[in-house]
């Protein structure tokens, strides 16, 4: 066999000779390269998706996992209110010297639990003079009212409370309305005549 004979077999294939008679082998390993590689990133993707989840899951659990317990504790608020009210109203007590003393120790109690509210995030809500929101509060009655717009809340029969902007208990209300106008007895007859007589 001459040299040239042996340099024509070493020369490697060109390019183009590439492109026109690919290999399959290479073609399928391609293939599986850039199926892999699709699998891993939707499997990336996935494991992205999930750790966001839990973390969130995460973050609202430690957020509001105290919340049935804080509703559950405005009992507490609500029957030391009755208390005060209670000691008030209470004719034997009144000339008690001492009663001041025992009204002011139980409203220290319940300053104690405010801020122990505030410190987790509970609020009272604000609803006297307010638009009367279904949001925030229920409406228990209606209160004829002339001077307020039809809607406003007047009355608070029971404080509402939110945690963290989110409604622990609403408040219980009473609502303005604006007043019937009533028509008078007498008008009431001249109209009624009025449809009885002929018209001429």
């Amino acid at each position: 066999m001459s040299k040239s004979d042996k340099k024509e077999e070493e020369k490697p294939v060109s390019d183009e000779q590439e492109k026109k008679n690919p290999d399959p082998d290479k073609e399928s390993a391609e293939n599986k390269l850039k199926s892999t590689e699709e699998k891993l990133l939707r499997t990336l993707a996935e494991m992205e998706n999930q750790r966001r989840r839990f973390e969130k899951e995460r973050d609202e659990a430690f957020e509001f996992g105290g919340f049935n317990f804080a509703r559950e504790s405005l009992a507490i608020i609500d029957n030391i209110d009755r208390a005060i009210l209670s000691f008030r109203n209470d004719e034997k007590l009144k000339d008690n010297k001492d009663l001041d003393k025992i009204i002011e120790g139980i409203e220290i109690v319940k300053k104690d639990l405010i801020s122990i509210f505030k410190k987790n995030g509970i609020e009272p809500i604000d609803c006297i003079d307010k638009k009367f929101d279904p949001n925030f509060h229920q409406a228990m009655l209606e209160i004829e009212n002339d001077n307020k717009e039809a809607g406003i809340v007047l009355q608070e029969i029971q404080k509402g409370y939110i945690m963290k902007d989110r409604l622990l208990r609403p408040s219980l209300v009473g609502v303005a309305k604006k007043k019937g106008k009533k028509t008078s007895k007498t008008n009431e007859e001249e109209k009624e005549n009025e449809k009885k007589e002929p018209k001429k």
